[in-house]
């Protein structure tokens, strides 16, 4: 698949890193088309600039190349650049600039295409743990989807530290990674992608429709807390019901 990871810190480049793995045709995007995080990503895993050849929505396999094991392709670009060709667009910048990054994007790259949105509004401006903003009283992601309607948003992986969102099996036993959105297809494109980074079927909890966005991102102060407490990410929430749920 053709995937675009918009966002050149620690978890675009996480993310990015594991999709090439699975022989996924990524490209890095970022605000300019010769930033050295993004040069640098693409060269260490045999890229160079600008996006692949174009595609159209995301409709096939999660996995990348037929075997899914095979190593894919890096490249880097603008966030336009890298969105234009995309099938699929992860939205792994911060929360406070997403949407701006996104109108960068503009609407046509965005249009019918499934946008897995990572992101959390952290507000460090006061210092450490940072505010938590929701956009008029709601979340990121579902800001995205009014400013951009024509995208098929889903909210995944924001409430864990992006070694465990490549890498579930880092902390052991039961623990689970949600999924909101208002598109059902768009959502089993987003849980096949998530079972190809090794969550199984039962560790998904697919929330709903995108307004429960809100919980997951309001999860994030207890998450930070806990942060702190442990001095490590290496941690992730359980959801544990009784006998016959």
């Amino acid at each position: 698949m053709k995937i675009a990871v918009l966002g050149t810190g620690e978890v675009g480049r996480r993310l990015a890193t594991k999709l090439v793995s699975l022989g996924h045709e990524v490209t890095m995007g970022s605000r300019t088309a010769d930033n050295p995080e993004a040069a640098k990503w693409a060269e260490e895993h045999g890229g160079g600039t600008g996006g692949g050849a174009s595609g159209g929505s995301a409709s096939g396999s999660a996995s990348g190349s037929a075997s899914g094991s095979a190593s894919g392709s890096a490249a880097h670009g603008t966030f336009a650049d890298a969105a234009a060709p995309a099938e699929l667009v992860v939205n792994a910048t911060g929360g406070l600039v997403s949407l701006a990054v996104l109108e960068s994007v503009g609407a046509d790259g965005l249009r019918g295409k499934v946008l897995v949105d990572v992101s959390n509004g952290l507000d460090f401006s006061e210092g450490f743990p940072p505010k938590v903003v929701t956009p008029d009283g709601g979340s990121v992601a579902e800001q995205l989807q009014r400013a951009f309607p024509e995208a098929r948003v889903v909210k995944t992986l924001n409430t864990m530290t992006n070694t465990v969102m490549v890498e579930p099996g880092r902390v052991p036993g039961h623990h689970n990674v949600f999924l909101s959105g208002d598109d059902e297809d768009a959502k089993a494109v987003v849980a096949e992608l998530l079972g190809s980074f090794g969550w199984a079927s039962d560790r998904i909890i697919d929330l709903g429709d995108l307004s429960s966005a809100r919980a997951t991102e309001q999860l994030l102060p207890l998450w930070l807390r806990l942060y702190g407490k442990f001095g490590t990410g290496d941690f992730n929430f359980a959801v544990v019901t009784a006998p016959g749920v």
